[in-house]
């Protein structure tokens, strides 16, 4: 008797009222013969037993070749949602599990990556002891970013609207990390954005569509050390005023290069779908901001000409 041959199954945990076309398609893109399951408003009891329900009906094997994919702008939920789905499974009951929350995980590390590029391919050394200001950073991206950028040891300040927003978030990722290296900062008006932005080398505008959070000539006056600047928002107005969304390390200012948010979309598509393929490729495991953070740092290693570094041993610098 012929061996049973599984097809890929995506299951879609996502908390909003309705699942994200652009997860759905991005998956039937890179796997055009996956089968899709999608689930939404998901609660942390929906999500037990909706994994227990599929982890059991194909067997071992089969379960090798189920996927969750954790979705939804409820970012607090999704991280919720995930450690159920880790406390759910057990050998040989194993699922791959991809977490990208509103593509936040990706968006970020794409940014991050993008902004890191940028700073090597202008000999401006790596991440390392660099200011980094998060604009709107109390956002899905923003949180992930902030924490990419803690990752690296660079300096953040992370703006919001309210204080103790940016407080909090700040306080949280100085304790995942063991380091003080992160403050909140309230952002109320211009001069407020000026104030945050003042001992920046890099910003990242990682605010929300149609939303404009930095003028030029707050960075021109305030921003003087500022050398990179990076933009999420691809949807007029955009976050930085003047930064084309094609923009790859084009002249902003004299001296001040931009990112603009269709160039690190690209890569954060690029890093989905890479994220998906290893799910596939893996029978289990975990495809985070983690994962998609290494990823993201190997291709713009690759694309910089230079060796291929892994996650266990990363590079303190880049440059020779």
């Amino acid at each position: 008797m012929p061996e049973k041959q599984y097809k890929n199954v995506f299951i879609f945990l996502d908390t909003d009222k309705h699942a994200s076309p652009f997860d759905i398609l991005t998956t039937i893109d890179v796997f055009p013969d996956a089968k899709i399951l999608k689930y939404e408003n998901v609660t942390v009891e929906d999500a037990e037993q909706i994994v227990h329900d599929a982890m059991f009906p194909r067997g071992p094997e089969g379960a090798g070749h189920t996927k969750i994919f954790i979705n939804g702008r409820d970012f607090d939920r999704a991280s919720a949602i995930l450690g159920k789905v880790k406390e759910c499974m057990f050998p040989p009951f194993e699922l791959a599990v991809i977490v990208d929350p509103r593509g936040a995980y990706t968006t970020a590390s794409a940014a991050v990556a993008k902004t890191l590029e940028l700073s090597l391919a202008k000999n401006f050394g790596d991440l390392e002891s660099k200011t980094v200001a998060v604009l709107a950073g109390t956002g899905p991206v923003g949180q992930m970013a902030t924490r990419l950028y803690a990752s690296e040891k660079a300096n953040v300040v992370v703006t919001s609207r309210a204080l103790q927003k940016a407080s909090s978030l700040a306080a949280k990722v100085n304790e995942e990390f063991g380091v003080e290296a992160v403050r909140g900062a309230e952002v109320q008006s211009l001069e407020d954005v000026g104030k945050a932005i003042e001992n920046a080398d890099i910003v990242l505008s990682a605010g929300a569509a149609k939303t404009e959070l930095l003028q030029l000539n707050t960075l021109r006056e305030c921003g003087r050390k500022c050398r990179i600047v990076a933009d999420v928002n691809a949807i007029p107005p955009l976050g930085v005023e003047g930064l084309d969304s094609n923009a790859d390390g084009d002249e902003l200012l004299p001296h001040v290069f931009g990112i603009g948010a269709l160039v690190i979309g690209k890569l954060k598509n690029k890093l989905e779908a890479e994220l998906i393929r290893k799910a596939v490729q893996q029978s289990k495991g975990i495809f985070d901001h983690e994962v998609a953070f290494d990823l993201a740092k190997k291709m713009i290693a690759e694309k910089l000409g230079k060796k291929k570094t892994s996650k266990a041993e990363p590079p303190k610098h880049w440059l020779p």
